[in-house]
């Protein structure tokens, strides 16, 4: 816990800085939502085919989903998500001509999640 998905366009691979992303991630999910910085694991999942409305091209996604335990009140969730978008600005540079559609959202893991390290 926590557990960090990032869906992110192919087009952006390369302007895409994510270790730096990751990093500061974890910081800012230790700071606002009290998460334990070994506990901070994160994803990245290269999405190839995108479409924006009726758009097939011009458009680049990157959507973060954070999975906490649960106990953290909608304003720290609200204060992390505004965090992640910072981030987003910051380590997300789309390609000349792309438009960047960036979102986050986090929620609470299901009561049945369990988890053990070897």
């Amino acid at each position: 816990m926590p557990q960090i998905t990032v869906d992110y366009s192919e087009r952006l691979a390369d302007g895409f800085d994510r270790p730096a992303f990751a990093r500061d991630l974890h910081t800012a999910v230790v700071d606002i939502a009290a998460a334990k910085p070994p506990a901070c694991k994160t994803r990245f999942r290269r999405t190839e085919d995108v479409v924006v409305g009726p758009d097939t091209d011009g458009h680049a996604l990157v959507h973060v989903h954070i999975a906490l335990l649960a106990g953290r009140t909608d304003e720290t969730k609200a204060r992390l998500t505004e965090a992640v978008l910072e981030l987003l600005r910051q380590y997300v540079k789309p390609a000349e001509g792309l438009v960047l559609h960036a979102s986050a959202e986090v929620r609470d893991l299901d009561p049945s999640y369990r988890k053990f390290e070897e």
